[in-house]
């Protein structure tokens, strides 16, 4: 199953590390949003998970295996769990701090993404890859790993999109940003 998932795992572990990168320098953001949903952790806790987000991005990059794919599946569970949280309490009017977007809140768009990409981890999870999963991308030469980073660049980015840009350009945001003149 490896050879089929790769670009999304590897996209997914990306997405964990650079969300998490930012809530580490400051996790005011994570903060509220999981205060606003009646979750009362402060910025300790907050940053300490962080710190968490790109530690698991980074194993699950470097030793894709049954405990990184895992925990990279918790992780996007947990995520998934927060935004449909979010969504049916009404909290988290602004971002959650993971793209360092002043102005993103989730959507269910969010919550699909996240959701997949946990359920891609868990797959891998539960077929994990061999030994050595990336030694036939490296003995494929160096055209066959920039095509992967641009796969994966490409999935990266086509994620983020839906869950940092998306939500600024419906037109409830439009219309939210012309009241406040911006």
């Amino acid at each position: 199953m490896w050879p089929a998932l790769v670009v999304p795992y590897a996209a997914a572990a990306v997405l964990l590390g650079v969300a998490g990168v930012p809530k580490v320098r400051d996790p005011g953001d994570l903060v509220r949003a999981v205060r606003s949903v009646g979750m009362p952790f402060g910025r300790g806790a907050v940053r300490a998970f962080a710190v968490a987000e790109v530690v698991v991005a980074v194993a699950a990059l470097a030793v894709p295996s049954r405990v990184t794919a895992a925990l990279l599946a918790a992780m996007y569970a947990v995520f998934t769990a927060f935004v449909v949280t979010a969504l049916r309490r009404g909290g988290v009017l602004s971002s959650c701090g993971c793209f360092g977007r002043a102005d993103t809140p989730p959507t269910w768009a969010h919550a699909l993404v996240t959701g997949a990409a946990s359920a891609v981890a868990l797959l891998v999870a539960i077929d994990p890859p061999g030994t050595s999963p990336w030694s036939a991308l490296t003995d494929s030469g160096a055209l066959a790993v920039v095509g992967f980073v641009a796969l994966v660049s490409l999935v990266g980015f086509l994620g983020w999109q839906v869950m940092a840009v998306l939500p600024t350009v419906q037109p409830s945001a439009i219309r939210s940003r012309t009241r406040r003149g911006v």
